[in-house]
């Protein structure tokens, strides 16, 4: 079996990887207690990373355990395809088990995939075709 790594080329690092995300949305996954942000990437793998605002997770001890359990359901789906996700904790995440986060999480990065493949194609059919000329 592939040992599941989470090394630091599937994470999103810096301010601008987290700003790329929000300013161009293109798949919104909401539940109850999340919300999932993502854009296709050219990567070809997916790339993580985490909101979780004191507002709604008042404990550090709270919001480090939400994010590890986040962190372990996104490192076991080696088939998401290649996008930066965003994930944004909502209130009520506190009084959730772990077991009751996986299995939210879990369905999550499925519905996640399933919108991915009805995106209509990428950019680079676009540019082919504006690249035409009328004369």
């Amino acid at each position: 079996m592939k040992a599941l790594n989470f090394p630091k080329s599937h994470r999103l690092l810096r301010p601008a990887d987290y700003g790329k995300v929000f300013n161009d949305v293109q798949l919104k996954v909401p539940h109850r207690n999340f919300l999932i942000l993502a854009t296709p990437n050219n990567l070809g793998h997916a790339r993580i990373g985490l909101v979780f605002a004191k507002k709604n997770l008042k404990l550090s001890v709270q919001r480090n355990r939400i994010k590890r359990q986040v962190r372990e359901t996104f490192r076991n789906q080696p088939e998401l395809p290649g996008m930066d996700i965003i994930v944004l904790g909502r209130q009520g995440l506190a009084a959730m088990d772990n077991h009751a986060v996986r299995a939210s999480l879990d369905g999550l990065w499925h519905r996640l995939s399933k919108k991915y493949y009805q995106l209509p194609p990428s950019r680079p059919a676009e540019t082919t075709s504006a690249g035409e000329g009328t004369g």
